[in-house]
């Protein structure tokens, strides 16, 4: 798409719209007064960066010039949004948008909130509104659904974002190549701990930087090198398996504790926040993350407003392989869907409402405004340089300002913007080239009443067997006997009614 040179403030071909809405509620279980008469939308949504937007700040003031709507956010902080949405959930203190991460496919409270009619089913609504169904694809809505049925607005990403960010400049303090395969990582994360690779003459560094959530992210994509699925895969008679079960998995598990022992990973990682985690990274602490690709542009901003002479550079690799497996990449954010924006039944009344919503969240998903969530206000966060680059004028304000606005980005690919930026253009190539090597879960968008129900427990006795494998409190052996338990209990529920309905559903 076009790259338009002013992503302003003109509100003319979308206030029309706008003056449709009626009815919807200001959020939070207050008077109920109608967007016709306060002109408001409430919006509960997700802050994946340290600092929390001002509300009178450049680009809420731009957002709100563009759709005529006062805009109220209430910002929940991602390393507890998923408990903030379920006392919220329980408490009716919603609001008229409501942003559900990933995770809400896995909570039990989410999905019990959707298929019970707390939220709205779109479903037979989302065609209406072109913004929002040009990015719908077959598959976004088939892998979205629960039970056949949308109960909000995907959220639509990029396919597979993770993949493995080395320090560059450590790499050739040390003459060392950049690595491709797992076996070469290794040896490098050994390397960065032992052999100073940022040369002040300390023991102070180590390979890989990691935090408490290695078992759901950082070393999932290490485990998908080795040939483990995304969640669930089927084996070699068709039935389907929780991956963390299987034996791609568990020698990815004894590689990376071979790394750990060797003190090439942070000690004690499986304790540490994912702040401490950037703090580290933006330090020098350590010089590898497994993490997505995007990450080393916020990586450079953390260690410039630290050190604005740093001499921190960046390798973003994306074709990591392991001994004979073929490359492959687990996706990061569920076969492109990131989460959905769901619209409570508490405060979007009635259908008029939920269509005045859903006119809402069209025109949020236009050019215009992708561009101020992604850019920010030009002469103010960036220029256009000669070849139509987007310039950020100030990264650090641009992190204060813009950056906390891209997660609520209806679509994050909508518009590809050139930057100056540092590994902002590479990072978009290199997750794009991925997509042809994207394993996703087979049983995404299938049915398993104990899934619902048993999963969250499943799934944290596995993660604590893995903490306690990686830190040596266990062996192996004492990892696959917490997996014989829970397979003896609810997990083997779980497969055997998740091999059912994929038997069912490709029979």
């Amino acid at each position: 798409m076009k790259l338009n040179r002013r992503l302003g403030i003109s509100v003319a071909s979308v206030a029309v719209a706008g003056l449709a809405l009626t009815g919807c509620g200001t959020g939070g279980g207050d008077d109920g007064a109608s967007v016709e008469e306060s002109k408001s939308i409430t919006w509960m949504s997700i802050l994946h960066s340290p600092t929390t937007p001002d509300a009178n700040g450049p680009v809420h003031t731009a957002l709100e010039e563009l759709t005529g709507y006062d805009l109220s956010f209430q910002w929940v902080p991602a390393a507890n949004a998923s408990e903030k949405l379920t006392a919220a959930i329980a408490s009716d203190t919603l609001a008229d948008i409501v942003t559900v991460s990933s995770l809400g496919f896995t909570s039990p409270t989410i999905r019990q909130a959707m298929k019970s009619g707390q939220f709205w089913d779109v479903t037979d609504y989302l065609d209406d509104y072109p913004n929002l169904a040009a990015v719908l694809s077959d598959q976004v809505k088939t892998d979205s659904s629960i039970e056949g049925r949308l109960y909000g607005m995907p959220q639509v990403k990029e396919k597979a974002r993770y993949g493995i960010l080395v320090r560059q400049d450590w790499l050739d303090n040390l003459g060392l190549e950049v690595p491709h395969t797992v076996e070469e990582l290794g040896e490098v994360a050994r390397a960065f701990a032992t052999q100073d690779p940022d040369g002040n003459g300390q023991n102070d560094t180590t390979g890989f930087i990691d935090r408490l959530e290695s078992f759901d992210l950082g070393f999932r994509n290490i485990a998908g090198f080795f040939g483990a699925g995304s969640d669930f895969e089927l084996n070699d008679n068709d039935e389907v398996v929780a991956s963390f079960t299987t034996d791609p998995f568990k020698e990815a598990m004894e590689w990376y504790r071979g790394v750990y022992e060797d003190g090439a990973v942070n000690n004690e990682f499986v304790t540490v926040q994912k702040q401490n985690q950037y703090d580290a990274i933006a330090q020098g602490k350590g010089g590898i993350v497994s993490t997505g690709l995007f990450e080393a542009r916020g990586f450079m901003q953390l260690a410039e407003s630290a050190n604005p002479d740093t001499p921190m550079e960046w390798a973003l690799i994306n074709d990591m392989t392991y001994g004979d497996v073929e490359r492959r990449t687990l996706s990061d954010t569920r076969g492109g869907i990131g989460g959905w924006y769901v619209f409570p039944k508490s405060e979007v009344k009635d259908e008029d409402e939920l269509r005045a919503v859903l006119q809402f969240v069209n025109d949020i998903n236009s050019e215009e405004a992708f561009g101020i969530m992604t850019n920010g206000i030009e002469g103010e966060h960036y220029n256009i340089g000669a070849n139509g680059e987007i310039e950020t004028i100030d990264e650090g304000v641009w992190a204060a300002e813009v950056q906390p606005y891209q997660s609520s980005r209806i679509t994050q690919n909508l518009v590809d913007f050139p930057s100056s930026a540092p590994y902002v253009n590479e990072a978009a190539e290199k997750m794009a080239e991925q997509e042809e090597f994207v394993i996703t879960n087979p049983v995404q968008s299938l049915q398993s009443d104990t899934y619902d129900t048993r999963w969250s427990e499943v799934v944290t006795a596995a993660k604590d067997a893995y903490n306690k494998y990686m830190v040596g409190q266990i062996d192996m052996a004492g990892y696959e006997e917490v997996i014989d338990k829970l397979r003896a209990g609810d997990l083997g529920k779980i497969e055997a009614e998740y091999t059912e309905a994929y038997a069912a559903s490709n029979g």
